[in-house]
Protein backbone atom coordinates (compact mmCIF):
# COMPACT_ATOMS: atom_id res chain seq x y z
CA UNK A 1 0.00 0.00 0.00
CA UNK A 2 1.42 3.36 -1.05
CA UNK A 3 2.61 5.64 1.77
CA UNK A 4 3.31 8.59 -0.53
CA UNK A 5 -0.10 10.23 -0.26
CA UNK A 6 -0.66 9.35 3.38
CA UNK A 7 -0.07 11.50 6.45
CA UNK A 8 -0.25 10.00 9.92
CA UNK A 9 -1.50 12.04 12.86
CA UNK A 10 -4.09 9.92 14.68
CA UNK A 11 -2.06 6.78 13.86
CA UNK A 12 1.34 8.50 14.23
CA UNK A 13 2.65 6.01 16.78
CA UNK A 14 0.84 2.83 15.71
CA UNK A 15 3.39 0.27 14.61
CA UNK A 16 6.32 2.42 15.72
CA UNK A 17 6.17 2.08 19.51
CA UNK A 18 5.39 -0.71 21.94
CA UNK A 19 1.75 -0.02 22.89
CA UNK A 20 2.14 -1.91 26.17
CA UNK A 21 5.00 0.24 27.49
CA UNK A 22 4.28 3.75 28.77
CA UNK A 23 7.98 4.59 28.52
CA UNK A 24 7.79 4.08 24.74
CA UNK A 25 4.95 6.61 24.50
CA UNK A 26 6.75 9.10 26.75
CA UNK A 27 9.89 8.71 24.62
CA UNK A 28 8.06 10.09 21.57
CA UNK A 29 6.63 13.06 23.46
CA UNK A 30 3.72 11.38 25.21
CA UNK A 31 1.94 13.23 28.04
CA UNK A 32 3.70 16.48 27.20
CA UNK A 33 0.42 17.85 25.87
CA UNK A 34 -1.40 17.45 29.20
CA UNK A 35 1.73 18.79 30.91
CA UNK A 36 1.55 21.93 28.79
CA UNK A 37 -2.14 22.32 29.53
CA UNK A 38 -1.93 22.09 33.32
CA UNK A 39 1.19 24.29 33.61
CA UNK A 40 0.88 26.90 30.86
CA UNK A 41 -2.74 27.12 29.68
CA UNK A 42 -6.13 27.88 31.16
CA UNK A 43 -9.06 25.61 30.25
CA UNK A 44 -10.45 28.37 28.04
CA UNK A 45 -7.16 28.65 26.18
CA UNK A 46 -7.23 24.91 25.51
CA UNK A 47 -10.74 25.21 24.10
CA UNK A 48 -9.71 28.14 21.93
CA UNK A 49 -6.72 26.16 20.61
CA UNK A 50 -8.96 23.25 19.68
CA UNK A 51 -11.52 25.54 18.08
CA UNK A 52 -8.88 27.30 15.98
CA UNK A 53 -7.43 23.95 14.88
CA UNK A 54 -10.66 23.15 13.04
CA UNK A 55 -10.75 19.56 14.31
CA UNK A 56 -14.19 18.07 13.68
CA UNK A 57 -15.60 14.93 15.26
CA UNK A 58 -14.31 11.83 13.48
CA UNK A 59 -17.19 9.62 14.62
CA UNK A 60 -19.42 10.66 11.75
CA UNK A 61 -21.29 13.86 12.58
CA UNK A 62 -18.29 16.12 12.01
CA UNK A 63 -19.24 18.64 14.69
CA UNK A 64 -16.39 21.05 15.63
CA UNK A 65 -14.63 19.57 18.66
CA UNK A 66 -13.60 22.85 20.27
CA UNK A 67 -17.13 24.24 19.99
CA UNK A 68 -18.51 21.09 21.59
CA UNK A 69 -16.08 21.36 24.50
CA UNK A 70 -17.01 25.02 24.86
CA UNK A 71 -20.67 24.12 25.41
CA UNK A 72 -19.86 21.75 28.28
CA UNK A 73 -17.43 24.18 29.91
CA UNK A 74 -20.19 26.80 30.31
CA UNK A 75 -22.41 24.60 32.48
CA UNK A 76 -21.76 24.68 36.23
CA UNK A 77 -21.73 21.24 37.82
CA UNK A 78 -19.80 19.46 40.56
CA UNK A 79 -19.25 16.47 38.28
CA UNK A 80 -18.61 16.38 34.54
CA UNK A 81 -17.65 13.47 32.31
CA UNK A 82 -15.53 12.73 29.25
CA UNK A 83 -16.75 9.64 27.38
CA UNK A 84 -14.69 7.98 24.66
CA UNK A 85 -16.86 6.27 22.07
CA UNK A 86 -15.00 3.12 21.03
CA UNK A 87 -18.14 1.23 20.00
CA UNK A 88 -17.12 0.68 16.38
CA UNK A 89 -19.99 -1.14 14.68
CA UNK A 90 -19.84 -0.46 10.93
CA UNK A 91 -19.28 -3.54 8.73
CA UNK A 92 -15.70 -3.47 7.47
CA UNK A 93 -14.58 -0.73 9.88
CA UNK A 94 -11.57 -1.17 12.16
CA UNK A 95 -10.12 2.34 12.56
CA UNK A 96 -10.73 2.74 16.30
CA UNK A 97 -9.57 -0.78 17.02
CA UNK A 98 -6.26 -0.13 15.27
CA UNK A 99 -5.63 3.08 17.23
CA UNK A 100 -6.49 1.51 20.59
CA UNK A 101 -4.35 -1.56 19.92
CA UNK A 102 -1.43 0.43 18.54
CA UNK A 103 -1.40 3.60 20.68
CA UNK A 104 -3.78 3.52 23.67
CA UNK A 105 -1.94 6.25 25.59
CA UNK A 106 -2.74 8.87 22.91
CA UNK A 107 -6.46 8.32 23.51
CA UNK A 108 -6.00 8.47 27.29
CA UNK A 109 -4.07 11.72 26.97
CA UNK A 110 -6.69 13.14 24.63
CA UNK A 111 -9.37 12.39 27.23
CA UNK A 112 -7.28 14.11 29.91
CA UNK A 113 -6.89 17.26 27.83
CA UNK A 114 -10.65 17.29 27.19
CA UNK A 115 -11.29 16.78 30.91
CA UNK A 116 -9.02 19.69 31.83
CA UNK A 117 -10.72 21.90 29.23
CA UNK A 118 -14.30 21.39 30.44
CA UNK A 119 -13.60 20.81 34.15
CA UNK A 120 -14.25 17.06 34.18
CA UNK A 121 -12.58 14.74 36.67
CA UNK A 122 -13.95 11.45 35.38
CA UNK A 123 -13.67 9.64 32.08
CA UNK A 124 -15.19 6.48 30.66
CA UNK A 125 -14.24 4.47 27.58
CA UNK A 126 -17.21 2.64 26.07
CA UNK A 127 -15.60 -0.17 24.09
CA UNK A 128 -17.15 -3.19 22.42
CA UNK A 129 -16.37 -6.45 24.20
CA UNK A 130 -15.40 -8.04 20.86
CA UNK A 131 -12.07 -6.14 21.00
CA UNK A 132 -10.17 -8.20 23.61
CA UNK A 133 -6.66 -7.05 22.62
CA UNK A 134 -7.69 -3.39 22.57
CA UNK A 135 -9.33 -3.82 25.99
CA UNK A 136 -6.25 -5.51 27.45
CA UNK A 137 -3.86 -2.86 26.16
CA UNK A 138 -6.14 0.00 27.20
CA UNK A 139 -6.52 -1.43 30.69
CA UNK A 140 -2.76 -1.86 30.98
CA UNK A 141 -2.17 1.69 29.73
CA UNK A 142 -4.54 3.08 32.36
CA UNK A 143 -2.78 1.09 35.11
CA UNK A 144 0.63 2.32 33.95
CA UNK A 145 -0.54 5.95 33.79
CA UNK A 146 -1.93 5.69 37.31
CA UNK A 147 1.27 4.15 38.66
CA UNK A 148 3.29 7.00 37.10
CA UNK A 149 1.06 9.67 38.60
CA UNK A 150 -0.33 10.67 35.21
CA UNK A 151 -3.86 9.63 36.15
CA UNK A 152 -5.56 10.14 39.49
CA UNK A 153 -5.05 12.94 41.99
CA UNK A 154 -3.01 16.12 41.43
CA UNK A 155 -1.65 15.17 38.01
CA UNK A 156 1.91 16.47 37.44
CA UNK A 157 1.72 18.37 40.73
CA UNK A 158 -1.28 20.44 39.63
CA UNK A 159 -4.81 20.72 41.00
CA UNK A 160 -6.11 18.69 38.07
CA UNK A 161 -7.50 15.25 38.96
CA UNK A 162 -8.76 12.72 36.43
CA UNK A 163 -9.59 9.01 36.38
CA UNK A 164 -10.79 6.65 33.66
CA UNK A 165 -12.97 3.55 33.80
CA UNK A 166 -13.83 1.02 31.09
CA UNK A 167 -17.39 0.18 30.11
CA UNK A 168 -18.13 -2.71 27.77
CA UNK A 169 -20.66 -2.77 24.96
CA UNK A 170 -22.33 -5.86 23.52
CA UNK A 171 -22.02 -4.87 19.88
CA UNK A 172 -25.23 -2.85 19.43
CA UNK A 173 -24.76 -0.56 16.42
CA UNK A 174 -27.24 1.98 17.81
CA UNK A 175 -24.96 2.54 20.81
CA UNK A 176 -22.62 4.41 18.51
CA UNK A 177 -25.17 7.23 18.82
CA UNK A 178 -24.11 9.30 21.82
CA UNK A 179 -27.39 9.36 23.73
CA UNK A 180 -27.93 5.61 23.28
CA UNK A 181 -24.32 5.08 24.37
CA UNK A 182 -24.92 7.11 27.53
CA UNK A 183 -28.04 5.08 28.33
CA UNK A 184 -26.04 1.88 27.88
CA UNK A 185 -23.12 2.82 30.14
CA UNK A 186 -25.67 3.77 32.82
CA UNK A 187 -26.89 0.17 32.68
CA UNK A 188 -30.08 0.88 30.75
CA UNK A 189 -31.31 -0.39 27.39
CA UNK A 190 -29.30 1.27 24.61
CA UNK A 191 -31.94 3.59 23.16
CA UNK A 192 -31.49 7.21 22.02
CA UNK A 193 -33.42 10.01 23.65
CA UNK A 194 -34.74 13.23 22.21
CA UNK A 195 -32.42 16.24 22.15
CA UNK A 196 -32.29 18.86 23.64
CA UNK A 197 -30.99 18.66 26.26
CA UNK A 198 -27.74 17.69 24.58
CA UNK A 199 -25.20 15.59 26.51
CA UNK A 200 -22.96 18.66 26.90
CA UNK A 201 -25.67 19.98 29.24
CA UNK A 202 -27.17 16.78 30.63
CA UNK A 203 -25.62 13.44 29.73
CA UNK A 204 -24.03 10.68 31.80
CA UNK A 205 -25.93 10.54 35.11
CA UNK A 206 -27.61 13.81 34.04
CA UNK A 207 -24.30 15.67 34.26
CA UNK A 208 -22.51 17.69 31.53
CA UNK A 209 -20.84 15.13 29.29
CA UNK A 210 -18.62 15.26 26.23
CA UNK A 211 -18.67 12.22 23.94
CA UNK A 212 -15.78 12.03 21.47
CA UNK A 213 -14.73 9.05 19.41
CA UNK A 214 -11.30 7.37 19.51
CA UNK A 215 -9.85 9.04 16.42
CA UNK A 216 -10.94 12.52 17.54
CA UNK A 217 -9.21 12.10 20.90
CA UNK A 218 -6.06 10.61 19.34
CA UNK A 219 -5.60 13.86 17.38
CA UNK A 220 -5.80 16.07 20.48
CA UNK A 221 -2.27 15.61 21.97
CA UNK A 222 -0.65 16.27 18.57
CA UNK A 223 -2.67 19.47 18.15
CA UNK A 224 -1.80 20.71 21.64
CA UNK A 225 1.91 20.14 21.03
CA UNK A 226 2.24 21.34 17.43
CA UNK A 227 -0.43 24.03 17.55
CA UNK A 228 -3.73 24.88 15.93
CA UNK A 229 -2.06 26.62 12.98
CA UNK A 230 -0.12 23.46 12.07
CA UNK A 231 -3.24 21.27 12.12
CA UNK A 232 -5.46 23.76 10.30
CA UNK A 233 -2.84 23.97 7.55
CA UNK A 234 -3.60 20.36 6.63
CA UNK A 235 -6.73 19.31 4.76
CA UNK A 236 -9.43 21.21 2.90
CA UNK A 237 -10.97 24.65 3.60
CA UNK A 238 -13.90 23.13 5.52
CA UNK A 239 -12.28 19.96 6.92
CA UNK A 240 -8.91 20.23 8.63
CA UNK A 241 -6.37 17.55 9.39
CA UNK A 242 -6.43 13.93 8.31
CA UNK A 243 -8.94 11.09 8.28
CA UNK A 244 -8.40 7.40 8.95
CA UNK A 245 -10.23 5.07 6.56
CA UNK A 246 -10.55 1.31 6.42
CA UNK A 247 -10.25 0.39 2.76
CA UNK A 248 -11.99 -2.94 2.11
CA UNK A 249 -13.96 -4.83 -0.53
CA UNK A 250 -12.86 -5.37 -4.13
CA UNK A 251 -9.61 -3.48 -3.77
CA UNK A 252 -6.03 -4.72 -4.28
CA UNK A 253 -4.58 -3.12 -1.15
CA UNK A 254 -6.95 -3.82 1.72
CA UNK A 255 -6.15 -2.10 5.00
CA UNK A 256 -6.05 1.02 7.10
CA UNK A 257 -4.99 4.37 5.63
CA UNK A 258 -4.71 7.90 6.99
CA UNK A 259 -4.90 10.69 4.43
CA UNK A 260 -5.28 14.49 4.45
CA UNK A 261 -8.83 15.74 4.17
CA UNK A 262 -9.56 16.91 0.64
CA UNK A 263 -7.73 14.06 -1.10
CA UNK A 264 -9.72 12.69 -4.03
CA UNK A 265 -11.39 9.30 -4.27
CA UNK A 266 -9.24 8.55 -7.31
CA UNK A 267 -6.08 8.96 -5.26
CA UNK A 268 -7.42 6.77 -2.47
CA UNK A 269 -8.83 3.95 -4.62
CA UNK A 270 -6.22 3.79 -7.38
CA UNK A 271 -2.99 5.42 -6.13
CA UNK A 272 -3.17 4.04 -2.58
CA UNK A 273 -5.58 1.13 -2.95
CA UNK A 274 -4.23 -0.13 -6.26
CA UNK A 275 -7.63 -0.37 -7.96
CA UNK A 276 -9.81 -3.46 -8.28
CA UNK A 277 -8.14 -6.88 -8.44
CA UNK A 278 -8.08 -9.20 -11.49
CA UNK A 279 -8.36 -6.26 -13.86
CA UNK A 280 -12.02 -5.71 -13.01
CA UNK A 281 -13.56 -2.29 -13.57
CA UNK A 282 -14.31 -0.05 -10.60
CA UNK A 283 -18.07 0.39 -10.20
CA UNK A 284 -18.78 2.14 -6.91
CA UNK A 285 -17.56 2.83 -3.39
CA UNK A 286 -19.74 2.97 -0.31
CA UNK A 287 -18.54 5.63 2.13
CA UNK A 288 -19.89 5.98 5.64
CA UNK A 289 -20.72 2.30 6.10
CA UNK A 290 -24.38 1.20 6.21
CA UNK A 291 -25.44 4.80 6.87
CA UNK A 292 -23.67 6.21 3.83
CA UNK A 293 -24.18 6.19 0.09
CA UNK A 294 -22.50 5.01 -3.09
CA UNK A 295 -20.19 7.08 -5.24
CA UNK A 296 -19.23 6.13 -8.80
CA UNK A 297 -16.51 6.88 -11.36
CA UNK A 298 -18.20 10.26 -11.90
CA UNK A 299 -17.20 11.18 -8.34
CA UNK A 300 -13.60 9.98 -8.48
CA UNK A 301 -12.15 13.49 -8.63
CA UNK A 302 -14.33 14.80 -5.80
CA UNK A 303 -12.37 15.92 -2.71
CA UNK A 304 -13.16 13.81 0.34
CA UNK A 305 -14.61 16.03 3.04
CA UNK A 306 -17.90 16.37 4.90
CA UNK A 307 -19.58 18.86 2.57
CA UNK A 308 -18.52 17.25 -0.71
CA UNK A 309 -19.74 13.82 0.35
CA UNK A 310 -23.02 15.25 1.68
CA UNK A 311 -23.59 17.03 -1.66
CA UNK A 312 -23.39 13.60 -3.30
CA UNK A 313 -25.89 12.06 -0.86
CA UNK A 314 -23.23 10.20 1.10
CA UNK A 315 -21.44 10.82 4.39
CA UNK A 316 -17.96 10.60 5.88
CA UNK A 317 -19.19 8.42 8.72
CA UNK A 318 -16.56 6.92 10.96
CA UNK A 319 -14.38 6.08 7.96
CA UNK A 320 -15.51 2.80 6.43
CA UNK A 321 -14.87 2.65 2.67
CA UNK A 322 -16.16 -0.41 0.78
CA UNK A 323 -15.10 -0.70 -2.86
CA UNK A 324 -17.18 -2.60 -5.42
CA UNK A 325 -16.22 -3.79 -8.90
CA UNK A 326 -18.28 -4.45 -12.03
CA UNK A 327 -19.66 -7.71 -10.61
CA UNK A 328 -21.63 -5.99 -7.83
CA UNK A 329 -25.43 -5.76 -7.92
CA UNK A 330 -26.37 -2.40 -6.45
CA UNK A 331 -29.87 -3.54 -5.48
CA UNK A 332 -28.37 -6.43 -3.51
CA UNK A 333 -25.85 -4.03 -1.93
CA UNK A 334 -28.66 -1.73 -0.74
CA UNK A 335 -30.52 -4.76 0.62
CA UNK A 336 -27.40 -5.99 2.46
CA UNK A 337 -26.86 -2.68 4.25
CA UNK A 338 -30.56 -2.32 5.04
CA UNK A 339 -30.60 -5.83 6.52
CA UNK A 340 -27.81 -4.75 8.88
CA UNK A 341 -29.44 -1.51 10.04
CA UNK A 342 -32.86 -3.18 10.31
CA UNK A 343 -31.40 -5.83 12.62
CA UNK A 344 -29.56 -3.16 14.64
CA UNK A 345 -32.57 -0.88 15.15
CA UNK A 346 -33.35 -0.44 18.84
CA UNK A 347 -37.07 -0.37 18.00
CA UNK A 348 -37.87 2.76 19.97
CA UNK A 349 -39.37 4.81 17.12
CA UNK A 350 -41.92 3.60 14.57
CA UNK A 351 -40.23 5.01 11.43
CA UNK A 352 -37.12 2.97 12.14
CA UNK A 353 -38.70 -0.13 13.69
CA UNK A 354 -41.52 -0.64 11.18
CA UNK A 355 -40.25 1.40 8.25
CA UNK A 356 -37.00 -0.56 7.96
CA UNK A 357 -38.94 -3.82 7.68
CA UNK A 358 -41.22 -2.39 4.97
CA UNK A 359 -38.17 -1.12 3.04
CA UNK A 360 -36.53 -4.54 3.24
CA UNK A 361 -39.71 -6.24 1.99
CA UNK A 362 -39.84 -3.91 -1.03
CA UNK A 363 -36.17 -4.56 -1.83
CA UNK A 364 -36.76 -8.29 -1.46
CA UNK A 365 -39.63 -8.10 -3.98
CA UNK A 366 -37.30 -6.39 -6.42
CA UNK A 367 -34.50 -8.94 -6.04
CA UNK A 368 -36.86 -11.90 -6.64
CA UNK A 369 -38.56 -10.30 -9.62
CA UNK A 370 -42.00 -9.70 -8.11
CA UNK A 371 -41.97 -5.88 -7.89
CA UNK A 372 -43.57 -3.25 -10.09
CA UNK A 373 -42.52 0.28 -10.98
CA UNK A 374 -45.08 1.49 -8.41
CA UNK A 375 -43.16 -0.46 -5.75
CA UNK A 376 -40.02 1.44 -6.72
CA UNK A 377 -41.77 4.78 -6.21
CA UNK A 378 -43.14 3.59 -2.86
CA UNK A 379 -39.61 2.52 -1.89
CA UNK A 380 -38.20 5.98 -2.56
CA UNK A 381 -41.09 7.80 -0.87
CA UNK A 382 -40.92 5.61 2.24
CA UNK A 383 -37.13 5.97 2.42
CA UNK A 384 -37.38 9.75 2.34
CA UNK A 385 -40.14 9.72 4.98
CA UNK A 386 -38.04 7.61 7.35
CA UNK A 387 -35.07 9.89 6.75
CA UNK A 388 -37.18 12.90 7.80
CA UNK A 389 -38.97 11.38 10.80
CA UNK A 390 -36.72 8.85 12.59
CA UNK A 391 -35.59 9.70 16.11
CA UNK A 392 -31.82 9.27 15.89
CA UNK A 393 -28.98 9.19 13.41
CA UNK A 394 -29.30 5.45 12.79
CA UNK A 395 -32.85 5.77 11.49
CA UNK A 396 -32.25 9.07 9.73
CA UNK A 397 -29.34 7.69 7.71
CA UNK A 398 -30.68 4.15 7.22
CA UNK A 399 -32.29 4.97 3.83
CA UNK A 400 -29.10 6.51 2.39
CA UNK A 401 -27.91 3.36 0.55
CA UNK A 402 -31.35 3.00 -1.05
CA UNK A 403 -31.72 6.62 -2.08
CA UNK A 404 -28.19 6.85 -3.49
CA UNK A 405 -28.33 3.57 -5.43
CA UNK A 406 -31.75 4.39 -6.90
CA UNK A 407 -30.45 7.81 -7.96
CA UNK A 408 -27.25 6.53 -9.54
CA UNK A 409 -28.20 3.00 -10.63
CA UNK A 410 -31.89 3.34 -11.41
CA UNK A 411 -31.39 1.32 -14.60
CA UNK A 412 -30.36 -1.70 -12.48
CA UNK A 413 -33.52 -1.42 -10.41
CA UNK A 414 -35.62 -1.21 -13.59
CA UNK A 415 -33.85 -4.25 -15.06
CA UNK A 416 -34.88 -6.25 -11.99
CA UNK A 417 -38.45 -4.94 -12.17
CA UNK A 418 -39.26 -4.77 -15.89
CA UNK A 419 -36.96 -7.39 -17.39
CA UNK A 420 -36.87 -9.74 -14.36
CA UNK A 421 -33.09 -9.75 -14.80
CA UNK A 422 -30.13 -9.02 -12.54
CA UNK A 423 -27.48 -7.41 -14.76
CA UNK A 424 -24.71 -8.52 -12.41
CA UNK A 425 -26.03 -12.07 -12.12
CA UNK A 426 -26.09 -11.83 -8.34
CA UNK A 427 -29.80 -12.08 -7.46
CA UNK A 428 -30.32 -15.83 -7.42
CA UNK A 429 -34.08 -15.83 -8.00
CA UNK A 430 -33.65 -13.93 -11.27
CA UNK A 431 -31.05 -16.29 -12.71
CA UNK A 432 -32.01 -18.72 -15.45
CA UNK A 433 -29.93 -21.85 -15.99
CA UNK A 434 -29.97 -22.64 -19.69
CA UNK A 435 -28.55 -25.61 -21.61
CA UNK A 436 -26.72 -24.65 -24.80
CA UNK A 437 -27.85 -26.78 -27.73
CA UNK A 438 -24.49 -26.69 -29.51
CA UNK A 439 -22.59 -27.94 -26.46
CA UNK A 440 -24.93 -30.47 -24.83
CA UNK A 441 -23.98 -34.09 -25.70
CA UNK A 442 -26.83 -35.70 -23.78
CA UNK A 443 -24.67 -37.32 -21.10
CA UNK A 444 -27.58 -37.05 -18.57
CA UNK A 445 -25.30 -36.07 -15.67
CA UNK A 446 -27.20 -32.80 -15.11
CA UNK A 447 -30.55 -34.62 -14.94
CA UNK A 448 -29.17 -37.13 -12.44
CA UNK A 449 -27.98 -34.48 -9.96
CA UNK A 450 -31.02 -32.17 -10.23
CA UNK A 451 -32.78 -32.29 -6.83
CA UNK A 452 -36.19 -31.33 -8.26
CA UNK A 453 -36.01 -33.34 -11.51
CA UNK A 454 -36.63 -30.30 -13.70
CA UNK A 455 -34.20 -31.42 -16.46
CA UNK A 456 -35.54 -33.67 -19.21
CA UNK A 457 -33.99 -35.36 -22.27
CA UNK A 458 -32.87 -38.69 -23.63
CA UNK A 459 -29.35 -40.08 -23.75
CA UNK A 460 -27.29 -38.41 -26.51
CA UNK A 461 -30.04 -35.82 -27.03
CA UNK A 462 -30.09 -32.13 -26.04
CA UNK A 463 -31.56 -31.68 -22.57
CA UNK A 464 -33.98 -28.93 -21.46
CA UNK A 465 -34.48 -27.20 -18.09
CA UNK A 466 -38.07 -26.49 -16.95
CA UNK A 467 -37.70 -22.94 -15.59
CA UNK A 468 -40.95 -23.17 -13.61
CA UNK A 469 -39.51 -25.99 -11.48
CA UNK A 470 -35.84 -24.89 -11.27
CA UNK A 471 -34.72 -23.90 -7.76
CA UNK A 472 -31.49 -22.23 -8.98
CA UNK A 473 -29.23 -24.52 -6.94
CA UNK A 474 -26.54 -24.62 -9.62
CA UNK A 475 -25.86 -28.35 -9.18
CA UNK A 476 -26.35 -28.99 -12.91
CA UNK A 477 -23.79 -26.36 -13.96
CA UNK A 478 -21.28 -27.65 -11.43
CA UNK A 479 -21.63 -31.23 -12.69
CA UNK A 480 -21.58 -30.51 -16.44
CA UNK A 481 -18.20 -31.43 -17.98
CA UNK A 482 -18.83 -29.70 -21.30
CA UNK A 483 -19.65 -26.14 -20.17
CA UNK A 484 -23.05 -26.60 -21.75
CA UNK A 485 -24.97 -24.89 -18.93
CA UNK A 486 -24.87 -21.12 -18.44
CA UNK A 487 -26.78 -18.53 -16.46
CA UNK A 488 -28.70 -15.65 -18.01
Amino acid sequence: MSEKKQLRIATRNSGFIDPEEIDAYIAVGGYQAIGRCVTDLTPQQVIEEMTQSGLRGRGGAGFPTGVKWGFASKYEAETKYIVCNADEGDPGAFMDRAVLEGDPHSVIEGMMVAGYAIGAKHGAVYIRAEYPLAIRRLRKAIEQACSCGLLGKNILGSDFCFDIELKYGAGAFVCGEETALIRSIEGNRGEPYTKPPFPAQSGYWDQPTIVNNVETLANVPAIMMKGAEWFSGIGSPTAKGTKVFSLVGKICNVGLIEVPMGITLREVIFDIGGGCPEGKKFKAVQTGGPSGGVLTYKDLDAPIDYENLAARESIMGSGGMIVMDEDACMVAIAKFFLQFTMDESCGKCTPCRVGSKRLWELLDKITIGQATEDDLEILVTLAQTIKDTALCGLGQTMPNPILSTVRVFRDEYLAHIKEKRCPAGVCKQLLQYVILKDKCVGCTLCAKVCPVECISGQVKEVHVIDQSKCVKCGACMEKCKFDAIVTR
